[in-house]
């Protein structure tokens, strides 16, 4: 008796073309292609309508069935069926399809407040299922254990702001990688207050920096009046950082000044001094507690309006 030859199973790729094998050792069999939606080949007739199908035979004995631009669709078991002159002999081959992975869903970059809860989504398709992963970009490049498709952030702070990372894997090929921007919204922090010791007749600058979410803006003041820009003081503010410059320093000008800083989470401040030389130099970088509730309520309202 002869014997057909086929191979128990195959694997296939989404978009490429596959071979699924049968051999036989008699030419004269009469052999058929089937699978769950009927005929596909009886002999050398086609029977099937998809036009991605087709016989491949590389030599008189083999009657493979090629299937291009594979789908998922395709998935199934495929039996070749031989009718020998002896007795009917038949061979099944499952063919398995495998997708690459697929970000097809990820969180928009998003905007919350320091002490928020956040949940970042990330979804994928392929065949094997993809493993999810989560890694906050950092220079540490912290990766999120669960490999879950939901990262969640409880009570965030401004150190977990940055980009996120969704990794989407399976055996198949290479990951399929996107990005999620968080940014943490804080209230002001003075990070560097200077003073300053300063001759009469020349320029002396007082210096202060603030870090916030959004930027913060700054105000200058002395005693419980406003600074503006005029008569030799020239204020310059760059996000996170502010000075307030004397051209001409005069006796009048010693003293204490006070920087504010504020964004629409909150306002902070800090005591500055200009001081003459071999004075005993007073607050220096600290912040300040005697400035009066009002001014702080003042100039928040006032920052916040843009008055």
């Amino acid at each position: 008796m002869r014997r057909m030859k086929s191979k128990g199973n195959g694997d296939a790729l989404t978009g490429l073309f596959c071979s699924v094998r049968c051999v036989v050792e008699d030419k004269n069999s009469k052999v058929a292609w089937l699978n769950r939606s009927g005929i596909i080949f009886a002999g050398h007739d086609k029977w099937s309508l998809d036009p991605r199908v087709e016989l491949e035979k590389r030599h008189a004995l083999e009657y493979s069935l090629r299937i291009q631009k594979v789908d998922v669709y395709d998935e199934g078991s495929y039996t070749c069926s031989v009718q020998t002159q002896h007795e009917p002999k038949t061979s099944q081959v499952y063919l398995i399809v495998q997708v690459p992975p697929k970000i097809s869903n990820i969180s928009s970059d998003v905007t919350v407040n320091e002490g928020s809860n956040v949940t970042l989504v990330c979804m994928a398709n392929g065949r094997p299922e993809p493993v999810i992963t989560w890694r906050h970009l950092t220079p540490l490049g912290r990766e999120f254990e669960g490999e879950e498709e939901y990262l969640e952030i409880l009570g965030i702070t401004r150190e977990q702001s940055g980009k996120y990372e969704c990794k989407a894997a399976n055996e198949v090929s290479s990951a399929d990688v996107k990005q999620v921007k968080v940014t943490v919204n804080y209230p002001p922090t003075i990070t560097e207050s200077k003073s300053n010791e300063a001759t009469t007749g020349r320029q002396a600058s007082l210096k202060c920096e603030a870090s916030a979410v959004p930027a913060p803006d700054f105000e200058w003041y002395r005693d419980d009046t406003r600074i503006n820009s005029a008569n030799g003081l020239e204020i310059k503010s760059t996000e996170g950082q502010s000075s307030l410059t004397v051209t001409n320093v005069t006796e009048e000008h010693y003293g204490n000044y006070t920087c504010v800083a504020a964004n629409k989470l909150g306002v902070t401040n800090a005591s500055l001094v200009l001081f003459r030389p071999g004075s005993v130099r007073g607050i220096n970088g600290s912040v300040s507690l005697a400035v009066p509730l009002w001014l702080l309520a003042a100039s928040l309202f006032c920052l916040l309006s843009k008055c």
